[in-house]
């Protein structure tokens, strides 16, 4: 699979991580189709944390393009900041929508398109904490936790229909939010976005693939 004049739906188009992957894929000759929270020129409004919103996201995509050869779900977001046992129902709730739900609404909407076609890569992004938990993120910790989970999952269910699933564990990304948020920090060790976008890029690509079900750490030096 040749990466230029392939289609990317791209979630969290918008976000820190987006502005280093959108650019990235269309450097390399990729059509981007950006789920953002307003209509625009390949851009679909979509509210992905629910089956309504992520089924009209991928209708609306394949409409437009014909079909979604690379589905790149950078959606996400972090609440805590209090032990398990302070954490109040609407941290939890939200956190397993936004990290959660929405991408299994969205990989469960896209991945019958790709195994019909017999090719596909998604790649969605996790975090570190899914796999070493952090005292005061209960919540986001399950969550990222619960994509790792799927995405394997999915990984073992297309496995002979041409598809490939993968998930990055990013340590700190490099932001201005959380610079604003850890003003005391080593930002020069965290991660940068590029360095995201390179390997979501390569993952899509056919140097990679044979790699599926796969959590890779990208950890910079966090």
């Amino acid at each position: 699979m040749s990466i230029s004049g392939r289609v990317a739906l791209i979630t969290g188009a918008s976000g820190a991580l987006g502005s280093a992957v959108v650019p990235t894929f269309h450097a390399a000759g990729v059509r981007v189709l950006a789920v953002a929270r307003s209509p625009g020129k390949d851009a679909i409004a979509a509210d992905l944390a629910t089956d309504a919103g992520a089924r009209t996201a991928v209708t609306q995509a394949i409409a437009q393009a014909g079909r979604i050869d690379f589905l790149m779900h950078l959606m996400g977001g972090w609440a805590g900041g209090k032990p398990v046992a302070e954490t109040d129902d609407a941290t939890w709730r939200s956190m397993l929508a936004i990290n959660l739900d929405a991408a299994f609404y969205v990989a469960r909407a896209v991945v019958p398109h790709m195994t019909k076609a017999g090719s596909g890569r998604i790649v969605m992004i996790a975090s570190r904490t899914g796999v070493e938990a952090t005292a005061g993120s209960g919540a986001y910790n399950v969550s990222k936790a619960g994509l790792i989970a799927l995405v394997r999952t999915i990984a073992a269910e297309v496995k002979d229909a041409g598809v490939t699933a993968n998930v990055i564990l990013p340590s700190i990304i490099d932001t201005p939010a959380n610079r604003a948020a850890m003003p005391s920090a080593k930002h020069e060790r965290w991660v940068k976005p590029q360095s995201i976008a390179e390997l979501a890029l390569w993952l899509c690509s056919e140097a990679a693939a044979d790699v599926s079900g796969a959590a890779i750490p990208i950890y910079a030096r966090a």
